[in-house]
């Protein structure tokens, strides 16, 4: 598809990577002096003011056009805004980004892939149970006015040496398509599931046409590992820990997702009252019943303050998604290769 703890990191090494890998420095000294993360936050800041310089002149040259004095008069003012929101969002991105730097550590993000160390995304030998890749599979979530379909297609990728799966992704809102994306998914030898990029694109639907027809808008958030130095990340580990953090997706200031595994025994109503918020109790009970879901907190390092909480079951993947700041919570309504799918209620 789609507060922090300050527990400890468990540096996770494994064949193909370690999960930030540390530049090789001589001493100790010189050691406790690598800030690599904190450098990057700081020089992706200093990109970010220079853009909103830009955007705003952009947006006075429109105003210098506008000859009623008055709508003139609001079209400055409304930049001003713009150009002050947009100073704002740049210093919390910065903030965010240092402020992960203290999880994930001070290395530089380089992960070295191995294409040997890498399955046939179609029949691989050690499948993820928490992030099932079948050919076929199908999943249908449910929120408001809102549906995601998720299938994994007959369809493979080949990226840095690498072929992936292919996962087709369509959002509707109100019946109309609203997003559509391809994502790139590597199943790894040792379990761990990579996210080597998406293709993504978001379409609005406008009052008057006649008829209606999604408009493509964006495909702000499209990656690739190896493109304009994207890199792949881990979409779920073969064996998480609680307080493990990690990369998902780094395309800088384009696409940066962080994840954090809060719970890997979670069950409805055992003592984790936070992480109960938004859970539909029957949907927990049917997928959480033996204790074993993994729940992790989701966030991008370009929407500070901005989370979500994804639920995995074993078998099935993600059966919910709460978002907290919308008080939302996207369900799963349907899959076609598990039977407990057949007990749910859209």
């Amino acid at each position: 598809m789609t507060a922090i703890r300050t527990t400890s990191r468990r540096v996770r090494l494994t064949p193909i990577v370690t999960l930030l890998t540390l530049c090789s420095l001589t001493g100790a000294a010189q050691a406790r002096k690598q800030t690599f993360c904190s450098d990057t936050a700081r020089t992706l800041f200093a990109a970010c003011k220079a853009g909103v310089v830009d955007d705003a002149l952009v947006r006075k040259a429109v105003c210098i056009n506008v000859l009623d004095p008055v709508q003139h008069a609001d079209c400055r003012a409304q930049a001003k805004t713009e150009q002050d929101d947009a100073r704002q969002l740049c210093q919390d991105q910065r903030d965010t980004r240092l402020a992960t730097c203290g999880l994930l550590g001070e290395g530089r993000y380089d992960p070295a892939i191995d294409p040997s160390l890498f399955d046939d995304p179609k029949n691989p030998t050690n499948p993820n149970p928490y992030f099932p890749l079948t050919v076929g599979n199908r999943w249908e979530y449910l929120a408001g006015n809102e549906t995601d379909v998720v299938e994994i297609v007959n369809e493979t990728k080949l990226i840095a040496g690498v072929h992936c799966i292919v996962a087709r992704d369509h959002v509707s809102r109100d019946g109309f398509l609203a997003e559509a994306t391809d994502d790139w998914y590597a199943p790894a030898k040792s379990g761990d599931s990579w996210y080597f990029g998406e293709e993504t694109v978001d379409f609005e639907v406008f009052d008057g046409d006649d008829p209606k027809r999604p408009e493509l808008v964006s495909n702000d958030g499209s990656f690739k590992a190896g493109r304009n130095g994207d890199k792949p990340g881990i979409i779920f580990l073969a064996s998480p820990e609680v307080g493990d953090v990690y990369v998902e997706e780094a395309s800088l200031a384009n696409a940066e997702d962080v994840t954090q595994v809060l719970s890997t025994t979670y069950a409805y109503g055992t003592g984790a009252p936070e992480l109960d918020e938004l859970v539909p109790p029957d949907l927990a009970a049917l997928f959480c019943a033996t204790g074993d879901c993994v729940v992790t907190k989701n966030y991008s390092l370009l929407e500070p303050g901005i989370f979500a909480r994804k639920y995995y079951a074993r078998g099935v993947g993600v059966f919910l998604e709460v978002e907290p700041d919308e008080a939302k919570a996207v369900r799963l309504v349907g899959c076609n290769f598990d039977a407990r799918c057949g007990m749910l209620m859209p």
